[in-house]
């Protein structure tokens, strides 16, 4: 019984090194996988290089407004002098839209244009004080008046009104001028007169730091300053426009009595 006893413990023994051995050879793995996400970690060190390209947007926004700003005074050519109020986005059909936001207060008007628009409506910045004092010497001429119907140059004295040219706006000025030695304006010559007489005192105040009044006081001071057409010159240019409305008037009869025979 000893010896079997014996025999039996020395199998288990050898049955466990057996065990212990096959172990060796053979070990369990233990699932360790809370370890690599630290390996993310990098990754996520990575995305701000992602988010450089945005530092280029500033420069496209300045390159649309050409340089324009928020409270600075502009002119647009069909409205006159106006100040942007804001720069502010509308989302139009979908995409989103930078505009200025124009205000005309002696018209009570306020105009949107966008930023991206801006060069092909005309609009512009103030005129250099050396351009101002180029228009006041404009207004010294001598009125230049083409011999042509009042309607056409009627069109030619409006187009240069709306070109938001402070030189041609003061030509405007100057031709439709008139004296208290000189005829009466018609009522669309007083129109177009005041106009531009209204654009340019604006826009001469703005520049520099003064009143209307004081800009339009200056502008007709510079006008007396301009040779003066004489009332045999103006006669003379009544009796002329008088003769060829009298020539066409005369065509017309006798054409008239041409179809009659």
């Amino acid at each position: 019984m000893p010896e079997k006893t014996a025999k039996t413990a020395a199998k288990a023994t050898g049955s466990k090194t057996t065990a212990s051995k096959v172990a060796a050879k053979h070990p369990v793995k233990t699932p360790v996988k809370a370890a690599p996400p630290k390996a993310a970690a990098p990754k996520a060190a990575a995305k701000p290089v992602a988010a450089a390209p945005r530092v280029e947007e500033p420069k496209k926004v300045v390159t649309q407004r050409q340089g324009f700003k928020a409270n600075e005074f502009v002119v647009y050519p069909a409205h006159g002098v106006g100040q942007i109020l804001a720069i502010e986005e509308q989302e139009i059909a979908g995409a989103k839209l930078e505009l200025f936001v124009i205000n005309f207060m002696k018209d009570k008007m306020t105009l949107r244009v966008p930023t991206a628009k801006v060069a092909n409506v005309g609009m512009r910045k103030l005129s250099e004080p050396a351009l101002v004092k180029k228009a006041l010497e404009t207004l010294k001429g001598r009125a230049r008046v083409k011999r042509t119907m009042w309607s056409r140059r009627a069109q030619e004295y409006e187009a240069k009104i709306n070109s938001g040219d402070i030189v041609a706006i003061a030509e405007v000025v100057r031709d439709l001028y008139r004296s208290e030695s000189q005829p009466e304006q018609s009522y669309s010559e007083r129109q177009l007169y005041e106009a531009a007489l209204d654009r340019l005192s604006r826009e001469i105040a703005v520049v520099q730091h003064s009143t209307e009044t004081e800009a339009v006081k200056e502008i007709e001071s510079q006008l007396a300053k301009s040779p003066r057409r004489g009332a045999k010159a103006e006669a003379t240019e009544a009796d002329t426009e008088a003769d060829e409305a009298d020539v066409e008037a005369d065509g017309d009869d006798a054409a008239v009595a041409d179809e009659a025979a």
